[in-house]
């Protein structure tokens, strides 16, 4: 998934916004912030973050794939 990948230190809840952050050069927070923000407008948000929160490989399993 071209680097995209949930973090093992750094996670509030799954780890989506921190692995999401990392991958495109944003702090935590303000992702954390803009997902919040983006649940006050109409759509499947939360269940994009449990999608997400699926199929992004944890960073354990990650490292083990790139070696």
């Amino acid at each position: 998934m071209n680097g995209l990948y949930r973090p093992r230190q750094g996670r509030v809840i799954g780890g989506v916004c921190a692995g999401l952050a990392r991958r495109f050069g944003l702090t935590p927070w303000t992702v954390r912030l803009l997902a919040l923000a983006s649940c006050l407008l109409p759509g499947p948000q939360f269940v994009v973050y449990i999608v997400l929160w699926a199929m992004l490989p944890s960073e354990d399993r990650h490292s083990a794939h790139s070696h």
